[in-house]
């Protein structure tokens, strides 16, 4: 009898072949290249070939990004009540958190960067399409309080291609005003706020606090916008150069200060955070 997994299977005319196990190769989504899937995440989820910046997920971010041991997470307990009873709602959410382990679509806490402590928070694509709906909105603007209280700069990754989370309607919506008005009373406190950018950010999070930033660093490659390119083609009547909308794109547009590859990224925010340090922005 022919063994299957990693031994082998046995072909329709009766020849052992060998068996790849799951998880062994990992294939670039942009220019096909199959790698070990070892060696991507050995160089933090790039593509070797043509540095394609695959997704991260909030805590793999996090432990890429700050000091070792350096993150407490901070209103861990702040969930979605459904307020609208929308059809699903309670099981889609309940499968995202089966999904991640996390109880919405971003994290926040304490942490160090290179040493500089900053507030930060890592958005979750994998949560609903990292979705804005009212917990998000709720646990940025209480990060962004707590660095006002404690006098410290906020660092903030966004990944959320979902923008404004349907399900909760126009309570979703005014996280929109509710963020960016919290950015404004940081704005006003003096104190630095770092955005980043990364795959993809559209949509009513990008209309609101992920374009505030003092500082807005982007990865190569990630898609920026509002409308995607198809709804822009149709508004504007001409066609979009073929790199619209990405992180290179708006860097050229003056959206973003730095396309910054993510091997680069801990030390650049750290350096940045060291250069702001007791600095107070705009002039303040």
């Amino acid at each position: 009898m022919a063994r299957g997994g990693w031994f082998g299977r046995t072909s329709k005319n009766g020849a052992s072949q060998a068996a790849v196990p799951d998880g062994l190769w990992s294939k670039c989504p942009v220019c096909g290249e199959i790698s070990f899937a070892r060696d991507v995440e050995r160089n933090l989820k790039v593509c070797p070939k043509c540095e394609y910046h695959h997704k991260l997920p909030a805590k793999e971010r996090l432990e890429l990004t700050v000091d070792e041991g350096s993150f407490v997470e901070i209103d861990p307990q702040v969930t979605s009540v459904d307020p609208l009873c929308f059809p699903d709602y309670a099981e889609k959410i309940g499968r995202a958190r089966a999904k991640t382990g996390l109880v919405d679509a971003i994290l926040t806490g304490y942490a160090k960067i290179e040493g500089q402590p900053t507030i930060i928070g890592a958005a979750e694509f994998a949560f609903m399409g990292g979705s804005m709906g009212s917990v998000v909105g709720e646990k940025i603007v209480r990060a962004i309080e707590l660095a006002i209280e404690e006098r410290l700069p906020v660092t903030l990754f966004t990944a959320n291609g979902g923008g404004a989370r349907m399900q909760e309607g126009l309570l979703s919506l005014m996280q929109m005003a509710k963020t960016s008005a919290a950015v404004a009373r940081l704005d006003k406190a003096g104190l630095p706020y770092i955005v980043v950018l990364t795959d993809p950010t559209m949509a009513g999070v990008y209309a609101s606090f992920a374009a505030l930033g003092d500082i807005i660093f982007a990865e190569p490659g990630a898609l920026i916008g509002f409308a995607g390119r198809r709804v822009g083609n149709q508004d504007i009547g001409v066609k979009l150069p073929d790199d619209f909308q990405t992180a290179e794109f708006q860097f050229r547009c003056g959206m973003v200060d730095r396309v910054v590859p993510r091997k680069e990224l801990r030390t650049v925010l750290g350096k940045t955070l060291a250069m702001l340090s007791g600095v107070r922005v705009h002039g303040q």
